[in-house]
Order: C-alpha cells, then structure tokens, then sequence
C-alpha cells in the first residue's frame, strides 16, 4: 500500500509519459470532443486549485449535481486533488431525492449544471460557468496522504431500502487493479468504449478511470446516444471494447441481430445478472464473448470472467486473483450461502456515512457479508443466486428469481422479465412472472411454457404484463417496488 498517496495522482501518472494520447473521446454522431491526457491533467488540477479558492477545504464534502458530459469526472478527480470529498450522484434524481441525501451528507458546496435539480439545501452552489472557468487555472499540487482516507462518497441504489451513503478510500483505486486482468484483459493500446452515464459508477470506474489509470482511451457516447447508434460509433472509434450494462445489451441486439466490429476483442456487463440468452445473442451477433462481473457499490466489483479465464456458463466467474472471497452461512464457511469478502480488500468499503452500528452489522469476523446468496461449483466459479431478500419461497423451499426469469425469459415474445414472490392475501404470498411484450401472451401458453423448463414448486402462478419493469437511475431492477406496486393495486399496464 504507497503512502503517500492520492488517487487522482495514480488515475493521472500517465499524463507524464504520454502527454498527447487522447485519453477521453466524447462521441456524438458526426464529431468528436476529444481530450488529450495533458490537457484533462490541466483541468483536474485547475479545478482543484478553483475549489481551494472557493473556500473549500481537505475533508469538505462537495455534492456533484453534473450531467452526462466531460464536466463530470474532472469535477470529480478535481476534488479528491484537491483533498475535498466528492459525491456522485445520478442527475436523474428528483428535487425531494437530492434533498434527503443533502441531509445525510451535510455537503460544503454543491457544482451545478444548471440543470439537474437542487437539494433544499443551504450549501454554497457553484455553476457549470465557474466549474469551466477553474480549469485554466495554475495546477494545485495533488493533496497526498494515507491510503486508508475517505476520498469519495457513492450513495448505493436503494433497491434494499433507503439509499445509504458509503465512504471509499484512496486505496479503492488500487483494488481495480485486480480488474484489469481479472476481468477486463485491458492493456494500454485498449480503445474502451462505455454506454453508460459519466455519473454513473459503473462508467466511472470501468469507463474512465481504469482506462486512464493504464494509459489507454476511454470513448463514451455523448448524453442521448441511442443504443441503435452504437453499433455505428464502436466501427468508427475502433472500439476494442465494449462496456453496458444488460439492458444496454438487449436494446442493441433488439435494433441490430449482426453486427460487424472488426476491432472489437470482446464485451463487459455488469450491474445485474446477465441472460445467458443475451450473452449467446451477442456472441451469434459479433463473434466475440462478454465477459460478465459481480460486485456492489460497497466494493465495486470482486468477482467475474475474464479472457484469461472464461466464467462457465450460468456463473458470475471467479474471485478476481488478489481477492479473498467465501461464502457463508450461519457464522462458516459453506458451499451456498451469502457472499462475503475479507476486510483486507483494498476495494472495501471504510463504512457507511452516519451509520457505524449498520456498518458492523454487516461483518461476520473478518467477513463483510454482500447480501446476495451465490453457490460455489468446484472449480471455484460461483453461481449468483440473487439478493438474499429477494428470494422467494414456494411452500417453503427457496428459490431464486433469476432462475425464473433465466427460464421465461427465452420466451420469443417476452421482451423483458421479472419474477417476484408477492402476497395476495394477508397471510399468502404466491410467485409472480411480470414482463413485458408487445401484447398480452395468453396465461395458460405461459405456463405451459414454464412448465417445460421449471420444476412445479419454481413456476409462476401469476403472470402481469406491464408496460415497462421499474428500474433505478442505473438500470437495476427495482423488486422492491415491484412487489410494492403490486400489492397496492398499482397497474402500469396502458
């Protein structure tokens, strides 16, 4: 573990070696915005020396309210120069959702678009102009220390329950290093391009900073991309690989079943289970594989399939090499249990924001418990079963969502797929399928269909076509609101 240390610093060290490689390509239709390694090092630490100005000082905690543009991440790498504690947050969010997290995180400042909405909040806020206008500014010297301080700040989904803040230390960065073999095969001479939002985590980490901190591009779509245009961006950046999450996956199968990417090595997913329908789709569709990754917001991700070493088929992969991960049940070791991974990882979360007895709550020893059940097959691969509290029980046996919706899901006319154990009465609850189509499939071909690749105890007794399946801000499937919505009699359908 360095020290002293600074996370911006490691991210940017290549800018010394290869001043002139483009490091970040904004992709738009027609043109490209491009910044070269030099000239986002400049901006980082100008933006650091601006937020000094403003009054700001080591530890401040500074609320990022940025669209999907390159204004973003240099905020953010800005801050954490500059020893202030950013915290990302989707502009998606609502004005009462930004207002609750504003009251757990007593921000010091707020960087503003102009657009995305503003907490109720006393905190200074400093416009996209002034943000702009900090980059020309003289480099602030990278604020170093030890490894094991808080340098940022993510809020988790919520799809557990109320969205908790956690602290990560400088030292998270290094645990991506473990990627970048045990996941992403990703060398210098990578052009990575990434679906998702700049202030989304899953881009952040796997689309910028991973691919700067090695010295390659990072290409990212300009905000409103559709997916069907991807296919044309990835052949004209010579994309070498490709980031999304799994919706992003079917939405450009959906738009284009061949796709012709001579420069492509293979596919990332992460974010929520990958369908193995999907997976074999874009392998028909591109002649490459996707290499898929397990992990949260409270230690990014751990496990996952790499080029090294193809996960089997229905796994979520291996412990990335330098990992230290088991399951457990019941206070032991097990071969199905919950997931858990070792306090040592340099990945793990430092805890959550105003919340230290939920914090130790979450370790068993030396163990931080994830909260999602997997099973270990014998080479060591293990097999994601879903979020302990989102397993249902079929007269009282368990079973895992995904395995459902695994089955329904090669529906040919089921387009997405949930599955959910609901009560319909105060004291029963049944499993429900609710997907969506482009007509309502009559029930009893749905469970016919079911009942040719599920046990009995495992098939829906309900099936809901909705219009769309609620998902949060980064894509995840919102089961809690799922059942929340079923239960109140909320129908979606039009």
């Amino acid at each position: 573990m360095p020290a002293p240390f600074n996370l911006a610093a490691h991210v940017l060290a290549r800018a010394t070696d290869r001043p002139d490689k483009i490091a970040l390509a904004i992709l738009g239709p027609t043109k490209a915005e491009r910044w070269s390694y030099a000239r986002l090092e400049a901006a980082v630490r100008g933006t650091a020396t601006g937020l000094l100005k403003a009054g700001l000082e080591p530890s401040d905690r500074v609320l990022l309210r940025l669209g999907n543009s390159a204004d973003f991440p240099i905020a953010y790498l800005g801050a954490i120069t500059a020893g202030v504690i950013p915290v990302p947050t989707s502009a998606a969010l609502t004005a009462p959702e930004v207002t609750a997290l504003a009251a757990d995180l007593s921000p010091a400042a707020i960087l503003h678009d102009g657009k995305a909405a503003l907490p109720d909040h006393p905190a200074s806020v400093h416009d996209l102009a002034t943000l702009r206008s900090w980059r020309d500014l003289p480099p602030a010297e990278y604020a170093t220390g030890d490894p094991d301080r808080a340098a940022y700040i993510v809020y988790t989904s919520g799809t557990s329950g109320q969205p908790r803040g956690v602290i990560h230390a400088h030292r998270a960065i290094l645990a991506r290093q473990m990627m970048v073999d045990g996941w992403y095969g990703l060398t210098k001479d990578d052009r990575l391009l990434h679906a998702g939002a700049f202030n989304w985590t899953y881009t952040l980490g796997t689309g910028l900073l991973d691919p700067w901190t090695i010295g390659a591009t990072a290409l990212i779509p300009q905000a409103g991309t559709k997916p069907d245009l991807l296919p044309l961006l990835m052949k004209r950046h010579e994309a070498t690989l490709f980031a999304a999450a799994p919706g992003v996956y079917r939405q450009l199968l959906r738009a284009s079943p061949l796709l012709d990417q001579p420069h492509l090595r293979h596919g990332l997913s992460a974010g929520e289970k990958l369908p193995d329908q999907t997976r074999a789709a874009w392998e028909t569709a591109t002649g490459t594989k996707i290499h898929e990754a397990f992990g949260m917001s409270e230690c990014s991700t751990f496990l996952s399939g790499s080029p090294a070493r193809a996960a089997p088929p229905g796994t979520s992969g291996y412990p990335q090499p330098g990992r230290r991960v088991t399951l457990r049940t019941g206070g032991t070791e097990a071969n199905v249990g919950t997931i858990a991974i070792h306090r040592s990882d340099p990945g793990l979360m430092l805890g959550y924001l105003n919340a230290p007895e939920e914090t130790a709550a979450r370790f068993d020893g030396d163990w931080f418990l994830t909260g999602d059940l997997g099973r270990a097959e014998p080479d060591g691969a293990i097999i994601y079963l879903g979020r302990a509290d989102d397993m249902m029980n079929a007269g009282g046996v368990r079973v895992s969502p995904l395995e459902v919706e695994a089955a329904l899901a090669a529906h040919p006319e089921i387009t997405d797929i949930a599955a959910a154990e609901v009560a319909v009465k105060s004291n029963a609850t049944i499993i429900a399928a609710f997907y969506t189509a482009a007509r309502d499939i009559v029930e009893d071909d749905l469970k016919a269909f079911a009942a040719t690749r599920l046990a009995r105890y495992k098939q829906p007794r309900l099936y809901r076509r909705l219009a769309e399946l609620p998902r949060g801000a980064n894509g995840k499937l919102l089961r809690r609101q799922l059942r929340a919505d079923f239960e109140t009699e909320k129908d979606p359908v039009p």
